[in-house]
């Protein structure tokens, strides 16, 4: 019986990160990078190869020369496209990213069709909208990489406020991975307690701020390029609970079809991810303030794909 595979379209920063991270965790046997760059892809699948030896673990990072090389993967990761520039909006990218997700979907659809996908493109709900229309798998299959970011980067500003509770830190980000995701407060806790009761409503303020511009942060400060290490590492987590079939919560960008009172949309809503995919959205109890502002982050994701039918991508 062979091992786990993952492949994963696009070994740049992110693409080649994620890889990384899955060859240092063992439970993947093959990784494919699949990328124009050939000699830069072999470089960077020579050395995670390497370090995965140096660990004692079995991991073989290789090389497609074209995408029937991705056959029989169980997970396929589209990590290709332009990424963000300081200035630039994630939404910016949509016309540049969507052509590209739209042709590597094709050739998931014809070579994986048994795969599931995830995806990291930006902007990244409109993205998974363009994987799950092009390839046309079940909405359980096609999952968007973005909640678990968001709600890491939450968790972290969190604990930088606080100076305590380091690991013990929950929080939750619902809505589109954009500038209108939806932080809840309510919902994130430090070993069980409610960070209303240890933080400032000013305090929280900030935080729910900073953690809908961290993108935006990281881009600044490097001025070229954009975050990969924590979108890699989330990717992951996402890898191993299919994988394994560990079945966890995670917050992910999924198609909903009545949840929340939505049709047809992609949005991050709290999921549980396992041997099938997504098993379970759950509908978490929103109050009418974070309603009003799950709907708005719902309305800025169908602009985007409303962009793409104005451009003839979709009728």
């Amino acid at each position: 019986m062979r091992g786990k595979r993952v492949s994963i379209i696009g070994a740049g920063a992110v693409g080649s990160t994620v890889a990384y991270s899955l060859a240092l965790q063992g439970f993947v046997h093959e990784i494919i990078l699949l990328d124009s760059k050939t000699d830069v892809a072999w470089g960077k699948a020579l050395d995670m190869s390497q370090a995965a030896a140096v660990i004692r673990e079995h991991t073989i990072v290789r090389v497609a020369s074209g995408y029937d090389d991705l056959a029989d993967s169980d997970i396929v990761i589209i990590a290709a496209g332009a990424a963000r520039k300081p200035g630039m909006s994630r939404d910016d990218l949509l016309l540049i990213n969507a052509e590209t997700v739209r042709s590597i979907s094709k050739q998931i659809k014809e070579i994986c069709a048994n795969s599931f996908v995830i995806v990291i493109t930006n902007p990244l709900d409109a993205m998974t909208y363009v994987a799950l229309s092009e390839t046309g798998f079940d909405r359980r299959r096609v999952i968007g990489m973005a909640g678990l970011l968001d709600s890491g980067r939450m968790a972290s500003f969190i604990y930088e406020k606080l100076g305590y509770g380091s690991g013990q830190i929950r929080a939750t980000v619902l809505g589109g991975h954009g500038d209108n995701m939806v932080p809840l407060h309510r919902y994130s806790t430090v070993a069980g307690v409610p960070i209303t009761d240890l933080l400032s409503q000013d305090e929280i303020d900030l935080i729910v701020k900073r953690t809908k511009n961290a993108g935006a942060e990281i881009v600044g400060y490097l001025q070229s390029g954009s975050a990969y290490y924590a979108p890699a590492i989330a990717t992951t987590m996402m890898c191993e609970a299919i994988l394994r079939d560990s079945k966890q919560i995670y917050p992910c960008a999924v198609r909903l079809d009545g949840e929340y009172g939505y049709n047809n949309v992609v949005t991050g809503a709290p999921i549980v991810l396992g041997a099938n995919g997504v098993e379970k959205i759950i509908e978490v109890t929103l109050n009418d303030e974070e309603k009003a502002e799950f709907e708005r982050s719902v309305s800025s994701v169908k602009k985007l794909v409303d962009k793409l039918k104005e451009k003839k991508f979709y009728e």
